[in-house]
């Protein structure tokens, strides 16, 4: 009996130790030059009608050559088919109201040295590089000698992607960039926290699988649980057919605030107990994701 008791002890003492192990060593990775690693904090503005929706993110890293600053305008894009300013003459579209903006560039074509002067050169007070297509959100401190006193950002594709979509739909987009944390790398023990990180996870292994028939999952049933009651509130929640003449149909009313396209006639929207109202196929995967209302926050479960 004291066996069976102790043992959902052992099972999450390993489990939280081996996770802040994992985290630690992939933040003490050295970069190529062995140098400390700086995230860099993006807060992200703009309007959707009469709705400001901001979102703040360790979404990105500085880049080893620039100056840890906080720096902040609208996002501005380059000119042309071209997102990756690789072109000496490449200009950007940049806003009469703008005093300051940032430069949102793809990487790839040319040097990151090259794209930051680039913009430097048109004015812009600071620069982020998205990654390439397929690399998700990952990151790394760019290389980019000779550029100054630029601030040069790099974050990963998907949230360049969403900046992009963002501007080229006519969406006034500001940032504010803010210094986030130091990682340093851990160069002189690096062999011996490989070794270590390998010997704990083949003990969570071994324990877990040794143990885990004689410990519930109590956690994984709460959460399919909560899951099947969301998918059931979600059932629940009235849909309506828009159609010529509905007030939802008013130029001057909101747009989906999770896709942000215009409701259109024939359009099938859900409407939630706050009477906030979303295209079906917008606002059912978010509330299975989130439960809430991307508006108001109000829980679908709780009302």
């Amino acid at each position: 009996m004291s066996l069976l008791r102790i043992t959902p002890s052992i099972h999450s003492s390993v489990s939280s130790r081996l996770l802040r192990l994992s985290i630690f060593l992939l933040l003490s990775l050295p970069d190529s030059k062995g140098k400390a690693i700086w995230t860099a904090h993006l807060n992200i503005t703009f309007q959707v009608g009469n709705q400001i929706i901001s979102e703040l993110g360790e979404s990105g890293v500085f880049g080893n050559h620039s100056p840890l600053e906080r720096v902040s305008g609208v996002v501005v894009l380059p000119e042309g088919w071209n997102q990756n300013a690789c072109n000496p003459m490449t200009n950007f579209s940049r806003p009469e109201r703008a005093d300051s903006w940032l430069a949102l560039i793809e990487r790839g074509g040319c040097t990151f040295t090259h794209k930051i002067n680039v913009a430097a050169e048109k004015g812009a007070n600071g620069v982020i590089i998205y990654n390439y297509p397929g690399t998700g959100n990952k990151v790394f401190p760019m290389s980019h000698q000779g550029t100054e006193n630029m601030v040069a950002v790099m974050i990963g594709n998907l949230k360049g992607m969403e900046l992009l979509h963002l501007i080229q739909k006519g969406f006034y987009v500001m940032i504010i960039i803010e210094v986030g944390r130091m990682h340093m790398p851990w160069l002189s023990h690096y062999v011996m926290s490989l070794f270590t990180f390998l010997a704990a996870t083949v003990a969570y292994l071994f324990l877990y699988c040794a143990w885990r028939p004689r410990v519930p999952n109590s956690s994984t049933r709460r959460r399919r649980q909560i899951k099947a009651d969301v998918k059931k509130a979600i059932g629940q929640l009235q849909l309506q057919v828009l159609k010529e003449g509905d007030k939802e149909l008013d130029p001057d009313e909101n747009n989906c605030v999770v896709c942000f396209d215009i409701y259109k006639p024939q359009d099938v929207v859900r409407i939630l107990t706050c009477k906030h109202f979303f295209h079906k196929a917008c606002i059912d995967p978010w509330l299975l994701a989130h439960r809430t209302c991307p508006m108001c926050k109000c829980d679908i479960l709780k009302t």
